[in-house]
């Protein structure tokens, strides 16, 4: 059993992730081999969409982690803030930049699967607003970061607005349902079940899978870059007290 208060520590928690990193990296290896292999051969075309629903299998599992990342990083974020925790702190600036590539190729997909749908790349409906906003957050997170050269002010600052920013989430969640929209309602994550055929949900549970894997290892091999980089910057502080 993991013990959990034990990883709050950095040096533990960096033993800790060099031990589960490459089972991580394996186990996405293998899901993204499947999930391709099963979105691209064996997926059938969409009796409306043909070809074109195969950027599905992206575009989904991209909008996915782009809300589960940000949700990490307020979680993290929170905990920074009510427990004096640093490596939580660290864990959210690690998650951003991610959060932030997933958001952008959740937009980009988007547009190339909006064009032939929708005859348009873009529209200002509630959904695609709330994520290009969601986008904006992480970057102005990421800038925050570097504005501020004191660590525990702009661990603060950083926190502060990623929890001003969850309000989005919901919004984003919930906007094809209070709003008329373009965009599709929910068709996966619904109180009756899935409404996606078996053929076109494996694959894409299976990316979803794989983009959640390379989340977990990335994070990690960001986050043990962060500690280090923290300690070294501690180190060099006291050396010049001295």
């Amino acid at each position: 059993m993991v013990n959990w208060h034990r990883l709050a520590n950095p040096t533990s928690f960096l033993k800790w992730s060099r031990r589960v990193l490459p089972w991580a990296s394996v186990t996405t290896v293998i899901l993204l081999a499947a999930g391709l292999y099963l979105s691209l051969f064996v997926a059938p075309p969409d009796y409306q969409q043909g070809e074109t629903v195969r950027i599905m299998f992206v575009h989904v599992p991209s909008a996915w982690m782009a809300l589960f990342t940000y949700a990490v990083m307020a979680g993290a974020s929170a905990t920074g803030l009510i427990w004096k925790s640093p490596l939580s702190h660290l864990t959210a600036k690690a998650a951003a930049p991610i959060g932030a590539s997933f958001t952008l190729l959740a937009l980009v997909t988007g547009a190339l699967w909006g064009q032939p749908m929708w005859g348009t790349w873009w529209v200002w409906d509630a959904r695609l607003t709330s994520v290009l906003i969601l986008f904006f957050l992480y970057l102005g997170y990421i800038a925050l970061w570097e504005a501020i050269d004191d660590y525990t002010r702009a661990a603060k600052s950083t926190a502060i607005l990623a929890l001003v920013g969850v309000v989005n989430i919901p919004i984003i969640k919930f906007s094809v349902d209070w709003w008329n929209t373009l965009h599709q309602p929910a068709s996966v994550l619904r109180m009756d079940g899935p409404s996606i055929h078996p053929s076109l949900l494996v694959p894409l549970l299976v990316m979803g899978g794989a983009f959640t894997g390379y989340f977990i290892v990335v994070l990690l091999i960001r986050l043990e870059r962060e500690i280090l980089a923290r300690q070294a910057q501690v180190l060099r502080r006291a050396q010049l007290r001295s």
